[in-house]
């Protein structure tokens, strides 16, 4: 019997509610109006789907995402915090305009911003993401068991490794996916505690991004 895995990033930042972007990382900054609404039309997507268990980071993004997308659901769902689901650290850039920083290191903001194994100054790649991740959703796919749905909110890196993960993605399909702010990501899966990878997945929703 399968189990269901539903991913949600967290809506729009106050950081990131005048259209400018800001390297946010691990700066806990809550979400934006727009963030809130966002989060609410995904909980109504999801409202008639008895949730088991529910993951998020620390950081008020996500759990305040997280906590709109579990008001539907007043049996009370089990929440669990762990970091290794966390926003990829941006060091030294965090709290910084994209703007600013393109503007004084030319040569190394795309770098920064992109590359899969070079990190910003004191901060992680996306590669040192993946692998708090990976270790994340292959033990979830192990221990999980049968017929379960479960719920992670979570950031836009940390996503990025998770479908990776689940899609087997290459690093260049990594590095180009977007997570948007307004939609969910849902998989079917069947655990398997011997699996290399936990368990054998299937991307159901979205079916083309």
């Amino acid at each position: 019997m399968s189990s269901n895995l539903y991913i949600v990033r967290h809506g729009q930042t106050s950081f990131n509610a005048s259209g400018t972007k800001t390297f946010t990382g691990w700066i806990d900054v809550d979400i934006s109006e727009v963030g809130v609404k966002q989060a609410m039309g995904i909980a109504q997507t999801l409202k008639d789907i008895r949730f088991d268990v529910a993951y998020t980071s620390r950081l008020k993004r996500a759990s305040h995402t997280l906590e709109i997308l579990l008001a539907p659901h007043e049996y009370g769902v089990p929440v669990i915090v762990d970091d290794r689901i966390i926003e990829r650290s941006y060091g030294d850039l965090s709290g910084q305009l994209h703007t600013d920083v393109q503007a004084k290191h030319p040569d190394m903001y795309k770098i920064w911003h992109r590359s899969y194994d070079v990190p910003p100054p004191n901060g992680e790649s996306v590669k040192i993401v993946e692998m708090r991740v990976y270790g994340f959703i292959n033990e979830l796919l192990r221990e999980s068991g049968d017929d379960k749905n479960i719920l992670i909110s979570a950031h836009g890196n940390s996503i990025r490794c998770l479908r990776a993960y689940l899609e087997r993605l290459t690093v260049e399909q990594e590095m180009s996916v977007e997570v948007p702010q307004d939609d969910y990501l849902h998989y079917s899966f069947q655990s398997d505690p011997n699996g290399l990878f936990g368990g054998e997945t299937k991307k159901l929703h979205p079916a083309t991004s």
